[in-house]
């Protein structure tokens, strides 16, 4: 869009004759660049989640040599796709901007942030949008009307204007989206070309208002000379946090050119002799790439930041320390990069975390004894593995983990296992790549594949998944061949019975989730008799409406095992109450039962509803459900937006059989294992506590009633064989975790973080014999997978209560296994 709708060589003319401007210019036919003032600078996240600021601001410069009046001018802003109800916002100016000057107009406060603007030149209230709208500066103080580019362009007292992220209203293309923790800014040169997307980039937020002053009042001092070991220093926090700093010098030794977080990585190829202090620093550019190369020497400037995705003040993550607002000078190429730090199976420490019960960032850096410390001692420094084993596969989001300690806690299958607490997983490294991808497509790597050779980068900390190496150079992908498990077909007189959490299907799936899924059920699972799945979501999946039923989604399902070859199941389930069950907005996840009649039957029992609680009878020396499916408890308020417990009772070869499918609630909320805090706050542990006591409850209740009952209690109880909501279950031995059946290198059912761990599990009463157990892995440790969780199978023979008939069936029992009948 070329701007027609004002004249800015009118406004100058007024300017330079001292005369207030309270009129409105002629529009010209085609509008000269701005010679004076211009928008500089608009935020609009300020207050927000992640944010530092408090308030959003709007910041005006001169790039004219005589002051430029305000008065009678406003600030105005529109919302980035404005409707019929959508109106201009408008702050009203005075006073002037300095020539070469700035003038600061504070906008909507926010709940969030810690660091107030700079005394502003003006205050208004507007609540902009941090990703999305338009700002203009306006001759006058009424609204305009203006909602399109076009008819805004036609409007003479607009002086200049930027449309941001997706907003309607702009001049060319709009400037890149900003967050909550970047504005969007013109460059020092103040380039006014009439393109937004041309002359603005997204960047640290420098509010700077008339008198100079920058974010937190600080006049803007001289900067303080540095070298990079003395910004990182022996902490986590800097000791130059918020302060401007120069004379900062390094080799460029990677560089980051896309995304929305880039820049460089500098390396002082000069160290202290101090094993605590990191050489490296991440030099942020916001939305612009950096006009940098490995192997330049820079000497820049700029202000040191304690960077965190979230309101740094409640942040369970670590910070990452980077040089922001910079500017700096190439002295020459072609310099060699310093040598890595090479990671070999003894260079990180086993001990994980200094465990002082609070915030570790004040402590002094250990590396030689803490594993995060080892990685912060060296944030922002080029690391190197060489043949890294891959211990969790690749993610949507390009990026897998690889181990630099392949003998730590080796599962079966490459993967490295979680056993407790205090037993994470040191060596584990998560790995991104600056390579473009039309370059290098990142590789799909499965659970203990490799990459071979070496691979090498900045490592720097994540919030989504801890320290990451940042891979500038990245070893060649081997394919070990992994390929699904696949368990035994139970025999006539065992009783199968399954977990399987089907990550949120319904409907809107393809059909292609549906029939490997299927396929799970029938080949790798060898069609149980009794399956409880979990994540099963209503007709329309996460449409949010007043739908609950999920009838279509479960008969597509079974549909999709019969084109597999697998039986007729049937299915049991309960529809929650609206919106009441947690998960997926709209989706109501919910558990259920398939079974075959063909091997078992369903006992029915009218009654069972979202709200009716179930309940245990005893009839001629037999425990029974009083409904039947029935949910346990659902009005108990350890239920509270998370799936209840379904029982169902189940006769098999004559034999009364409890089954209880649970998915309890997940782990939202709970401190990160790599954060600012150690030991982490596991809060969500709280609520699985009082389910685990709930359902344990309802367990006792039918061995009161029959102490020989064969019960299975199944499913995802997003909780760990040592947890305490898992050893609530199991206290006493009324129940067996049969997780804890297998070696210790086979006890995973997830991967999350590189970690093979344990979510789903299959406990067992007493009563059951010739238990044989098994977890399937078919999805969590591939790249492509149905589902984020492997299911488990349980096959046994059902107690018959009475001490002969049990001893005749264990006979016949030994007489299949050895005919193999």
């Amino acid at each position: 869009m070329t701007k027609t709708h004002r004249s800015k060589a009118a406004f100058t003319v007024a300017v330079a004759s001292g005369l207030v401007l309270g009129g409105v210019a002629a529009p010209a036919a085609l509008a000269a660049p701005s010679a004076d003032a211009v928008i500089a600078e608009v935020y609009g996240g300020g207050g927000n989640s992640g944010a530092t600021l408090t308030s959003d601001f709007v910041e005006l410069a001169n790039r004219g040599t005589a002051a430029a009046s305000l008065a009678g001018f406003s600030v105005q802003y529109l919302p980035g796709s404005p409707g019929a109800s959508s109106t201009w916002q408008v702050t009203p100016l005075s006073g002037s901007v300095a020539p070469g000057g700035r003038y600061l107009v504070g906008e909507g406060k926010g709940s969030g942030g810690t660091v107030a603007l700079p005394s502003p030149d003006a205050t208004g209230a507007i609540a902009m949008s941090a990703t999305a709208g338009t700002v203009a500066l306006v001759s006058g103080t009424t609204a305009l009307t203006c909602k399109t580019a076009a008819d805004c362009a036609a409007d003479t007292r607009i002086k200049d204007l930027v449309g941001f992220g997706t907003a309607t209203v702009r001049e060319g293309s709009p400037a890149a989206a900003p967050s909550n923790t970047t504005s969007v800014a013109r460059g020092t040169a103040l380039a006014d070309t009439d393109d937004n997307a041309a002359d603005f980039t997204a960047g640290e937020p420098t509010p700077t208002n008339s008198a100079g002053e920058s974010t937190g009042g600080d006049p803007g001092p001289a900067p303080i000379p540095a070298k990079i070991h003395d910004i990182q220093g022996t902490t986590r926090i800097s000791p130059f946090k918020d302060k401007k700093v120069g004379g900062v010098t390094g080799v460029v030794t990677a560089t980051r050119t896309f995304g929305s977080s880039r820049g460089f990585w500098l390396t002082d190829p000069v160290p202290d002799n101090d094993p605590r202090t990191s050489e490296g620093l991440f030099v942020f550019t916001g939305s612009a790439s950096p006009a940098v190369a490995a192997g330049d020497a820079v000497t820049a400037t700029g202000t040191v930041r304690e960077f965190y995705p979230d309101a740094p003040s409640t942040s369970p993550y670590q910070s990452l320390t980077e040089l922001t607002s910079a500017q700096w000078t190439v002295e020459s190429h072609g310099n060699a990069l310093p040598a890595p730090t090479v990671l070999d199976p003894d260079t990180v420490p086993v001990t994980y975390a200094p465990s002082p019960g609070g915030n570790i960032e004040p402590l002094t850096l250990e590396p030689s004894k803490y594993a995060l410390d080892f990685w912060e001692a060296h944030e922002s420094e080029i690391v190197s593995v060489t043949d890294a084993r891959v211990v969790g596969p690749t993610n949507s989001h390009d990026e897998l983990y690889v181990t630099t300690k392949p003998d730590q806690h080796r599962s079966v299958r490459g993967g490295t296992v979680y056993l407790g607490y205090d037993q994470l997983n040191s060596g584990v490294l998560k790995v991104q790549s600056l390579i473009p991808f039309a370059q290098r497509p990142f590789p799909k790597l499965n659970v203990g594949d490799v990459l071979t050779g070496v691979t090498s980068g900045p490592v720097e900390y994540s919030n989504y998944g801890g320290y990451t190496l940042f891979a500038s150079v990245l070893g060649t992908e081997k394919d070990n061949g992994l390929q699904g498990e696949t368990t035994r077909k139970q025999r006539s007189g065992e009783l199968a019975v399954a977990t399987y959490n089907v990550e949120n299907l319904s409907p809107v799936d393809t059909q292609a989730k549906f029939d490997r899924l299927a396929d799970g059920i029938v080949t790798h699972l060898a069609t149980p008799d009794i399956v409880n799945l979990e994540e099963i979501q209503d007709n329309n999946g996460p449409t949010n409406d007043s739908v609950v039923a999920a009838d279509q989604t479960l008969q597509r399902f079974t549909d999709a095992i019969v084109a597999k070859g697998g039986p007729r199941y049937e299915w049991r389930e309960i529809d929650p109450v609206d919106d009441a069950d947690g998960g997926q907005p709209g989706g109501n996840i919910r558990v259920a039962f398939l079974f075959n009649p063909a091997r078992v039957s369903f006992v029915d029992r009218p009654g069972g509803t979202s709200t009716t609680a179930v309940g245990v009878v005893r009839e001629h020396g037999k425990a029974h459900l009083t409904v039947s499916p029935g949910r346990v408890d659902p009005a108990n308020e350890a239920w509270t937006a998370s799936r209840k417990p379904l029982a169902g009772e189940f006769v098999f070869k004559g034999r009364t059989v409890f089954v209880i499918a649970n998915h309890f609630n997940s782990k939202g909320g709970d401190q990160p294992t790599h954060g600012r805090f150690q030991p982490p706050s596991r809060s969500s542990e709280v609520q699985r506590a009082k389910q685990a006591t709930v359902l344990r409850g309802f367990v006792d209740q039918i061995l009161a009633a029959d102490s020989h009952a064969n019960i299975v209690v199944a499913g995802d109880l997003n909780d760990y064989p040592f947890s305490p909501a898992v050893q609530t279950l199991t206290a006493g031995g009324a129940l067996k975790d049969l997780i804890a059946s297998v070696p210790e290198a086979e006890r995973y059912s997830y991967v999350f973080e590189g970690q093979s761990q344990v979510l789903d599990h299959i406990l067992a009463s007493n009563a059951p014999r010739g238990v044989d157990y098994d977890v399937v892995h078919i999805n969590a440790e591939f790249a492509d997978q149905a589902s984020d969780h492997d299911p488990q199978v349980v096959r046994f023979r059902p107690s018959a209560g009475n001490a002969f008939l049990d001893g005749v069936n264990d006979w016949l029992d030994c007489l299949e296994q050895l005919f193999g009948k």
